[in-house]
């Protein structure tokens, strides 16, 4: 096991540095188990990455993959999203494949689709049972790539009304996932007449979507 995982890891940093993939670096949904549609927003990173592509220097394929949690293949993308609304379970070997995929130099961003929170953060404890989710303040170089969110996080869509937060996981110093609450970050990303979002809200959307990536592939 402990050798799948470092040739894993140095495939990571291989497809980070560009030397195996120059058609572009490959991001991935990430398929977990509990009944939660983890498959939500078919069209959220296809146009997420398309706006990458146009708006800021990322080498990207236009296409992202599907991973699921306990695989060797996880290792394989430097960026993965999760999504859903519902229930999510992490096996010990999966919340292990993770916690070694997240330290190794991963990076997972979670989108609480409404409904996801409670059983993300419980899952999110068995990867790292010493870290606890905080809150990352405005002046966060997440919110601070091309794209300037003084006030943080866009509010895509209201449910309870509460104001979106972003929150972060720290290992030894380093954001490895970054939690997306009372926000629909990823509704945002999805094709206008899904949800008759108004355009700007759509395209506030995009452009943190766009700071996240470039956050990633530029730290």
């Amino acid at each position: 096991m402990k050798k799948i995982v470092y040739t894993a890891l140095v495939a990571t940093f291989i497809i980070l540095s560009g030397f195996i993939y120059p058609a572009g670096i490959k991001i991935a949904k990430l398929k977990y188990n509990g009944g939660g549609d983890w498959y939500a927003n078919k069209t959220s990173l296809p146009n997420l990455i398309a706006f990458c592509k146009r708006n800021i220097d990322v080498n990207i394929q236009s296409e992202e993959d599907i991973v699921e949690v306990g695989s060797a293949d996880l290792f394989n993308y430097p960026f993965v999203h999760l999504t859903g609304h519902g229930n999510i379970v992490f096996s010990k070997q999966e919340a292990e494949n993770l916690r070694n995929y997240l330290i190794g130099g991963g990076f997972l961003h979670a989108d609480d689709n409404y409904g996801l929170d409670k059983f993300f953060r419980k899952e999110m404890k068995k990867v790292f049972p010493e870290a606890d989710f905080v809150e990352l303040p405005f002046s966060h170089p997440i919110y601070h790539q091309k794209y300037n969110f003084d006030k943080g996080l866009p509010k895509v869509h209201e449910h309870d009304g509460k104001p979106a937060q972003g929150f972060g996981l720290i290992y030894k110093g380093r954001l490895v996932c970054f939690y997306t609450y009372e926000c629909d970050l990823g509704n945002g990303w999805e094709d206008q007449d899904i949800y008759n979002d108004p355009e700007n809200i759509r395209q506030q959307a995009l452009k943190m979507g766009a700071n996240m990536l470039q956050y990633v592939f530029a730290n």
